[in-house]
């Protein structure tokens, strides 16, 4: 124990994390020479494409420190983007303290304050780490000042590196020694160990990841999950240097991987603490928050004879990603799916493409919404996150919408392009603070405008500078509206979206005119109409295809021409009536893609 160091390493995305793993591993031998590569942790193909990791890895390895004592440590390398923030908050319950990395030229971010803080928040000695100093736009000495004055933290403790060159990550090393205090858990004590992540394994059952906070885990022993009382044999134990290494034995303070045969998805959840089943310990760890959604969206298989590999795909995914909520769903044009919560728009994007690629599916989604508050004549409240689910509602008395507190950390020649997006999105300022060459603004706005696309503006904006760490705050009384969209008459549910009434028209017409685009011509017209309530506020027609049914007609009397086209006339209202619209697939994306502008 007194030689055991749990770390994690934590920062704003694109700080350079996973290339000090990197360094990490490669220094204590982790990994030889061969087996190394570029951001050997993000071992899955989309956190390579993305440049970005996903999903917190953990990894055991050994130090032999300046004065030749022989260390281990447990440190998990952690998302950076907003949206897994869940998971930094999990690794962290794992940890005695954590590594606060900050890239020498873009400098303090607001995922920088808010990871740090979730940190703090959890009793941990933060080690800020000036990562990049060998760039020529670096400057350590403004990080140092920034720390001190945009974090609130001494900034004598910080360590400067560069991960590319390995420059200062032995001195990492000695601070993690000399700063970061040892577990704290007695191997004499029964068994406490607290699962912090799970994944499923095709072969093996579930793998859960576990920390162990008192006692020891043996290979063999008999062990109970203290939230269910289900009880299983330990099977096979060990640790991940990255590599899979078997253990017979998990002592107090360090983190390795079980598997006990569990085929059940629901068998180990994220959050439950195991005992011995001989020797059980009398109280639970403290597990986890459950993290509530931010935004949902409906996933259908565009072949209903993939609705079961799905339903068992997004079981097998949500134990990886306890974030992830799903329930079924139905919906009129797209048939059996089920409905979907999510963090944010790119944890959307994630968790699609991972169902497709993992599980070879091919799915469709609806418009992301937000969930809504809505108080009825009696006072009751509803809690709404479909637009299907508004007309069945009546005697609405107030439609509230959640606003969410935006900290935005910028440098100051952005602060006019920055308040003007604000604006745009309906936001209201709250506090404004001035830094030396960095603005630091408090905005609440709307939800709904954060997850279509607020965060890509804003870092076009600013050329990339400047930052973005959102919080759901209340639900605020707001004049919105339920936008449908009929074909032929027919409301298409998997179409209708809640929006502001300002900007309803505007969109309305737009979605009007990508579905025109790209739904083709029928042997009957099609009337394509956005609706509000009982208002048409746009329309289009596609026209229909017609056969001229006049060429075979060389002279003669105009009445025969008269009576063919009235007997086409009839027959093509009579198709309009019994005729089926075909939808593609590409004017679903078209409204998506509308809805995320």
């Amino acid at each position: 124990m007194k030689y055991l160091r749990n770390f994690s390493i934590i920062a704003h995305i694109d700080h350079g994390k996973s290339t000090i793993s990197d360094r990490l591993i490669q220094i204590c031998g982790g990994l030889s020479n061969r087996e190394m590569s570029n951001q050997v942790l993000d071992s899955m193909e989309l956190e390579r494409e993305r440049g970005i990791t996903i999903k917190a890895r953990s990894v055991s390895i050994n130090y032999l420190s300046k004065k030749k004592q022989n260390f281990k440590f447990n440190f998990i390398d952690t998302p950076g983007h907003v949206n897994f923030s869940y998971e930094v908050s999990r690794s962290l319950s794992a940890c005695e303290g954590a590594l606060l990395v900050i890239d020498a030229s873009q400098g303090i971010e607001a995922q920088t304050v808010a990871n740090c803080y979730t940190a703090i928040e959890q009793k941990l000695k933060v080690i800020p780490v000036i990562n990049k100093i060998d760039l020529p736009t670096a400057d350590p000495k403004k990080i140092r000042k920034d720390i001190e004055e945009i974090i609130g933290i001494s900034s004598k403790q910080a360590v400067e590196c560069s991960a590319k060159t390995g420059f200062g990550i032995i001195d990492i090393l000695e601070k993690i020694i000399t700063d970061i205090p040892a577990p704290t858990g007695k191997i004499e004590k029964p068994l406490q160990a607290l699962i912090i992540d799970s994944w499923f394994d095709k072969y093996l059952g579930i793998v859960s990841l576990v920390c162990i906070k008192n006692g020891s885990l043996k290979k063999g022993e008999k062990i109970q999950i203290m939230s269910t009382k289900r009880k299983y044999f330990i099977e096979e134990i060990g640790i991940f240097t990255p590599k899979q290494i078997k253990k017979d034995i998990l002592n107090c303070g360090e983190v390795g991987w079980i598997i006990c045969g569990i085929k059940n998805i629901l068998g180990a959840p994220v959050g439950a603490t195991i005992t011995s089943s001989i020797r059980p310990a009398i109280n639970q760890l403290p597990g986890f928050k459950k993290v509530k959604p931010q935004i949902y969206a409906g996933l259908f298989p565009i072949s209903s004879e993939q609705y079961t590999l799905f339903r068992d795909a997004l079981g097998k995914l949500s134990l990886n990603d306890s974030s992830l909520f799903y329930e079924p769903e139905n919906s009129i044009a797209l048939g059996f799916g089920f409905r979907c919560g999510f963090l944010g728009l790119l944890h959307m994007e994630i968790i699609q493409a991972r169902l497709e690629r993992e599980y070879q599916l091919n799915l469709i989604s609806t418009a992301p919404t937000v969930v809504y508050e809505i108080e009825d004549e009696n006072e009751k409240l509803i809690y709404i996150d479909t637009p299907a689910r508004i007309s069945a509602l009546k005697n609405i008395k107030s439609f509230r919408e959640p606003i969410a507190e935006c900290y935005i950390l910028s440098p100051i020649q952005y602060l006019g392009n920055i308040i003007k997006l604000c604006n745009l999105k309906r936001g209201i300022q709250t506090k404004i603070f001035f830094y030396e060459k960095q603005v630091s603004l408090t905005y609440e706005i709307p939800m709904s405008e954060i997850i279509l696309n607020f965060f890509d503006e804003l870092k076009s904006i600013s050329s990339g500078y400047a930052s973005l760490e959102y919080d759901f705050k209340k639900f605020k009384k707001s004049n919105m509206v339920c936008l449908d969209i009929l074909v032929n008459a027919q409301k298409i549910d998997a179409f209708s979206i809640i929006i502001h009434e300002s900007q309803v028209l505007e969109r309305g017409k737009e979605i009007i005119k990508k579905m025109k685009h790209f739904i083709p011509r029928h042997q009957f017209d099609i009337a394509l109409q956005a609706k509000v309530k009982n208002r048409i506020i746009a329309r289009s027609t596609i026209k229909q295809l017609r056969k001229n049914v006049l060429s075979k007609c060389y002279g003669g009397d105009i009445s025969r021409k008269k009576k063919l086209l009235q007997k086409q006339k009839k027959g093509k209202k009579r198709m309009k009536k019994i005729g089926n619209v075909n939808l593609p697939q590409e004017a679903f994306f078209s409204v998506l893609n509308t809805c995320k502008k």
